[in-house]
């Protein structure tokens, strides 16, 4: 009879491993959609990755992981349980609606004749 420690051992060890590269996945959140920060993000299901891509488009992008807090439903746990998974980077700036419109620049006198 084969003892079922030796049995379990592998087992073990072979989900431990499927576990971790589940757990490896990242996503940018200010490019990713809402399945695919559902799907990496720990946590945070599709109704809060929507959560979290609204409130992306109304603020523009996010400047690092601890302004996930300011999304209803994200707290400072979830945020540290997914540091790991969330990459920041990329993304627009300012939502369009809110970016201001560049004044245009003045034009310089021209120099008096004569003088240096």
């Amino acid at each position: 009879m084969i003892p079922l420690k030796s049995v379990l051992a592998p087992v073990l060890l072979s989900l431990l491993i499927a576990g971790s590269a589940f757990a490896s996945e990242k996503v940018n959140i200010n490019t990713a959609d809402a399945e695919a920060i559902e799907r990496a993000l720990v946590n945070i299901g599709l109704s809060k990755a929507e959560a979290i891509v609204a409130y992306r488009k109304a603020n523009g992008a996010f400047k690092s992981a601890d302004e996930l807090v300011n999304v209803k439903g994200v707290g400072l746990k979830t945020v540290e349980r997914n540091r790991d998974r969330i990459v920041v980077g990329g993304g627009v700036a300012k939502p369009a609606a809110a970016a201001a419109k560049p004044t245009p620049a003045k034009p310089k006198p021209a120099a008096a004749a004569g003088t240096p």
